[in-house]
């Protein structure tokens, strides 16, 4: 097999620069992907700063991954050459725990991350357990669907996990990469949806995606007014907010669900979820089952993230867009 070329962080919150490895032989599980997109997440640029402590360099960034089935593993069966498929945060799992058992590999504590301890997708190929290389509906198109392959999950998990139905009343805090997805989503679950930003300016946009409702969250008063209006709350965004005014949104027995990661820890009063049974959960990604449902869910549905196009060899400027905010609402690197 011949050498996988992609673009490497050698150290802590480095320059991205041209990296080249041999990935040996080809294991019996695995299959090669030859890829055409691959997302920039906002983890990756955690995991290019080293803000969770676990990357270990130099390593290929990426985990939005779509491309082609190129060459196959002598034990593998549920792909076929040619074939095309997303791969997302994670690229391997035990397969033997009671999680892997379950269908809930992404659970399993032996699970391997794309690109922690491994090489990701800012590449022009990689390889992962066929598993963990799902099959994209026809109706998607690249671009827009390699985001769906970790930031679409993120929201479509805990949507789906969490019983939201079209009796549902559903807020979506934060307006960004998960945000706009999960507007999109909720609304495919037929729930009755708020958009919560602190952009005013993001209001048409937030209605457009398919949102019924939107509070400027900047606007003290907006927040008390919806006490008590929602069954499920998604908490999309990384910053630290008035965690204890959207607990009070709820309604009795509803979840307020986390998949941003905030700096500080939520602090909120143990009365007010014991006095409306509520509850306070996270949501990481979701189990290749879940993935290749979500696909199919948004390709019946028309949900597709709004992005932005980036040359691969361009993934320096678009990782610096992300850490700054500043793409609406992925970017897409393209080989």
């Amino acid at each position: 097999m011949s050498e996988i070329h992609g673009f490497a962080v050698h150290a802590a919150g480095a320059h991205l620069l041209a990296y080249k490895y041999d990935p040996g032989e080809l294991q019996a599980n695995e299959v090669e992907i030859k890829i055409s997109h691959c997302g920039v997440c906002h983890s990756d640029v955690h995991l290019i700063d080293n803000d969770w402590g676990i990357s270990k360099y130099p390593f290929i960034p990426g985990h939005e991954v779509v491309g082609i089935v190129v060459a196959l593993g002598s034990a593998v069966k549920d792909r076929t050459m040619g074939e095309r498929v997303g791969v997302g945060w994670q690229a391997d799992s035990c397969g033997i725990c009671e999680w892997c058992r379950q269908g809930q590999e992404h659970l399993c504590a032996k699970s391997q991350p794309t690109c922690v301890g491994r090489n990701g997708g800012f590449a022009d190929k990689i390889r992962v357990n066929s598993k963990f290389a799902i099959p994209l509906p026809e109706a998607l198109e690249s671009e827009n669907a390699a985001p769906l392959l970790c930031g679409g999950i993120t929201v479509y998990s805990p949507l789906r996990n969490h019983g939201v139905r079209p009796a549902s009343r559903v807020g979506v805090i934060g307006i960004g990469g998960l945000g706009h997805l999960g507007v999109q989503f909720a609304k495919a679950f037929g729930a009755e949806v708020t958009a919560f930003s602190t952009s005013k300016d993001k209001e048409a946009e937030a209605l457009a995606l398919g949102a019924h409702h939107f509070v400027n969250t900047r606007d003290t008063g907006a927040l008390k007014k919806v006490a008590g209006s929602f069954d499920f709350l998604l908490s999309t965004v990384s910053a630290d907010q008035d965690w204890q005014a959207y607990v009070s949104a709820l309604r009795p027995k509803g979840m307020f669900c986390v998949v941003g990661a905030a700096p500080s820890p939520i602090q909120v009063a143990a009365f007010s979820l014991i006095s409306g049974q509520k509850a306070i959960s996270g949501s990481p990604t979701g189990s290749p089952y879940d993935l290749s449902e979500m696909l199919d869910v948004a390709a019946r549905h028309g949900v597709k993230a709004t992005t932005e196009r980036f040359a691969m060899a361009k993934a320096n400027d678009a990782v610096a867009k992300v850490k700054k905010n500043q793409v609406r609402y992925r970017a897409v690197l393209t080989n």
